[in-house]
């Protein structure tokens, strides 16, 4: 099992952006290649959860982490409920939530996977800019909280770059 790597809570409260999430960032360096082998066998990939009940979000998003080398879905849920017992029972390396989502919410699913995954990378998802909102999902144990239509704006700023070299 993975050694816990949660940080103490940040104190300023306010919204973690991409680059704020280095603890996401280690998952490679945390696996040794036998956890990778076990959990993911034959790939030594990360393994991602995907959980939104936006499908047509979700099977948007779905090719742009499969097409990133080293890493693969390992499932996708349309609830809250439903993505944690896919943790439990698939054990991926991240889960990518929203945080609007019926049966559980994001924020509550969140923290009841910060608690019994505490080694979890988990980033959150919203299209609401409101800030009490991304303060619960930071202080519910959240790596990052990540704005929909500003990751959207950043791929097609990506893509808008590949296209002019």
């Amino acid at each position: 099992m993975s050694t816990p790597r949660r940080p103490a809570p940040r104190s300023s409260g306010a919204p973690m952006t991409a680059t704020g999430w280095a603890g996401c960032m280690g998952i490679r360096a945390r696996l040794t290649s036998a956890q990778m082998a076990a959990e993911a066998p034959g790939s030594g990939r990360i393994r991602v959860l995907l959980a939104d009940d936006d499908e047509l979000f979700l099977e948007s998003l779905r090719p742009l982490v499969e097409g990133q080398e080293g890493l693969e879905i390992a499932a996708m849920a349309g609830d809250g409920l439903a993505a944690i017992e896919l943790v439990d029972e698939l054990r991926p390396d991240a889960v990518v939530m929203d945080l609007h989502m019926p049966l559980l919410d994001g924020v509550t699913a969140v923290t009841r996977l910060r608690r019994d995954h505490p080694s979890l990378c988990l980033i959150a998802l919203t299209g609401d800019h409101a800030p009490e909102l991304h303060r619960a999902a930071d202080e519910a144990g959240a790596d990052a909280v990540l704005i929909k239509d500003e990751l959207v704006q950043t791929l097609l700023d990506r893509l808008t770059q590949a296209r002019q070299r």
